[in-house]
């Protein structure tokens, strides 16, 4: 089976992380963004620049000129202290402009990287969606993505401005106090460094863990929203509120112990800055009271370092920021690096379709290596020609048409269009071919309009009302209040089985395809339904090559041959005259099926 949720890479080393990322932050595509970031860390500089040399000294100034208790200089100190105060400002003022500045580079970022996500998860294979819960795969491209802007802002922002002020003030400190200051300074920034790495990572194996469950339960969450008939069908609902209790009781129990995590990293980091600020405050004191200092320097030492302490005391939160975003960015990679398993070739051409003759030649597949689905099926549907699969469930119909659009490829044997292998087509051209109605249609959240559209992009107003007319459902669609604006909801779950049938047969009709399957397309209906979408159905597959994978034999009687299906092998075939006078397999279902309608029948005139 299949994991309920995929977990987090906890193991992914943040450098590769953050080199692979590197091309969103500096896109060689896109000058204007380029000269966005240079602009925004030239304000970085100007920031820094004046809180370390402009609030700084004017207030170490202001300070020494008030010690020296002159009266007479009194302007010069509010100067001073203006200064000071427009020092601050002047710092407030390049920050946000920077902000201004970088906001469309990691928004922009993060448009591409989602994009270049969504894109892939597209081209993956129908194994991959089928194996991966679709609650679980989002929740992880939206972690990943959010992650972008974030990293963004702490790379630039905070981690190069800190260095840049670290090597400002290691420079101040060793020509105007000496190396012992510079000494001591990065004794506790190595201290701090280091214990703010070894707590994050440790933090960290809990912060995967909660991912991971908030993962589960959201993923778990999404699957039963999407099943609530079924939840209903089996008054499952405590069972689903149970289940999803204990997701978010081990989801609390794991953040409460994150929290709790994060508590103590910000004890030590306090108690390291602390005992720097105290040790470095009485060494200057003990300074002037020899001499060696002015009271300006205790005042001076004690700004420059509570202005490098701020970023380091972001800095572990910072630290933790971006790692957790390298493991949540490093998911999304991992996204990105899923092989999509059916590739066009290297010399592959777009498919030409000229009759339409559809051949399966001595297929072989199976969806697991040791389950075979089909074995040797031959299969020769002319131009024109409308060819039926029938056979009892398990017996391979459904993964025709799988095989056909090449959601898979075939273990071996060809399917050809046309006498054009469908490997060596693109695949993009393949499907453009081949239309489809499905047992199961499911409808995107939005108008039926919207839903009709889908089968081809660029149709007009006037070609979506011609298909609906074409399908039978205009009628139904004009009774409507909003027309062909009436919404259908959650995979159109407004509209009966019917209506949605219909709207699936619309949007085939609009795309026009030379080929057609229709695969039990009629299954779920009742019987007045089903025979009037068979009516509708016959209509469309006169002039395509059609494929019809039906259960009930009754549904198929009209078709130029019908194939019978048994264990994955041909096991039948004919017309429908021929196959009874045969008196196989086909006849034995055509028989039990008559029963089965003649039953209800004979039970109601009872």
């Amino acid at each position: 089976m299949p994991p309920a949720f995929p977990t987090t890479t906890s193991t992914e080393p943040l450098w590769p992380t953050l080199r692979r990322f590197l091309p969103y932050l500096w896109p060689r595509d896109a000058p204007a963004l380029r000269l966005r970031i240079v602009g925004a860390m030239l304000l970085v500089v100007c920031s820094k620049l004046v809180q370390v040399f402009g609030a700084a000294y004017t207030l170490k100034y202001a300070v020494d000129r008030l010690a020296t208790g002159e009266r007479a200089g009194v302007w010069i100190i509010v100067g001073l202290v203006a200064a000071y105060a427009l020092s601050r400002f002047l710092g407030n003022l390049f920050d946000n402009a920077r902000n201004a500045v970088f906001e469309r580079v990691g928004q922009d970022a993060a448009r591409r990287l989602s994009a270049d996500v969504f894109r892939h998860l597209h081209r993956l294979s129908l194994r991959f969606h089928l194996e991966r819960r679709t609650g679980a795969v989002t929740k992880v491209v939206e972690r990943g993505t959010k992650s972008i802007d974030t990293m963004l802002y702490f790379l630039l922002f905070n981690i190069a401005p800190t260095i840049l002020e670290l090597v400002l003030v290691l420079g101040i400190f060793a020509s105007s106090f000496g190396w012992w200051l510079v000494a001591a300074t990065l004794v506790m920034v190595a201290v701090y460094i280091v214990f703010t790495r070894k707590v994050t990572d440790w933090r960290n194996a809990l912060r995967v863990r909660m991912n991971d469950l908030d993962t589960g339960a959201v993923a778990h969450a999404v699957d039963s929203l999407l099943n609530f008939e079924t939840v209903k069908y089996f008054g499952a609902e405590g069972r689903e509120a149970r289940r999803y209790d204990q997701a978010v009781t081990a989801y609390t129990d794991a953040a409460v112990r994150n929290e709790n995590s994060l508590a103590w990293l910000n004890i030590g980091q306090s108690l390291i800055t602390n005992v720097m600020l105290a040790g470095a405050m009485a060494a200057v004191a003990y300074g002037w009271s020899t001499g060696r200092f002015s009271a300006g320097d205790v005042v001076f030492v004690s700004t420059l370092l509570a202005q490098l302490f701020r970023p380091l005391d972001l800095l572990g939160m910072v630290y933790r920021t971006i790692r957790q975003g390298a493991i949540d960015m490093a998911a999304m990679f991992d996204l990105l690096d899923t092989g999509a398993e059916i590739q066009d070739a290297v010399h592959a051409k777009p498919l030409a379709v000229s009759a339409g003759h559809v051949r399966f030649e001595n297929v072989r597949f199976g969806y697991e290596g040791e389950r075979g689905i089909l074995d040797g099926v031959d299969l020769d549907v002319p131009g024109g020609r409308t060819l039926a699969v029938v056979g009892s469930s398990g017996a391979g119909k459904s993964t025709l048409g799988r095989l056909l659009f090449r959601f898979y490829d075939v273990d071996s044997g060809r399917i050809t269009i046309d006498g054009q292998d469908v490997r060596d087509v693109t695949q993009a051209s393949l499907r453009a071919a081949i239309g489809i109605v499905p047992q199961d249609t499911v409808l995107f959240n939005d108008t039926i309009g919207y839903n009709i559209a889908y089968g081809r992009e660029d149709a007009s107003d006037a070609d979506i009302r011609e298909a609906a007319r074409g399908a039978a459902i205009a009628p139904f669609i004009e009774a409507q209040a909003d027309g062909y604006e009436t919404r259908v909801g959650e995979r159109g779950l407004k509209l009966s089985g019917g209506e949605k049938q219909r709207v699936a047969i619309a949007r085939t009709l609009l795309k026009n395809p030379p080929v057609l399957i229709l695969d039990e397309a009629t299954s779920a209906l009742d019987s007045r339904t089903e025979a009037a979408i068979l009516d509708t159905l016959e209509r469309i597959e006169r002039g395509r090559t059609t494929i019809v994978i039906a259960h009930r034999l009754s549904t198929v009687v009209h078709a130029d041959e019908i194939v019978v299906l048994d264990a994955g092998r041909v096991a039948e075939r004919g017309t429908h005259a021929q196959l009874l006078a045969h008196n196989g397999l086909y006849a034995d279902m055509w028989a039990r099926q008559q029963a089965e309608r003649e039953e209800p029948v004979a039970l109601a005139a009872e």
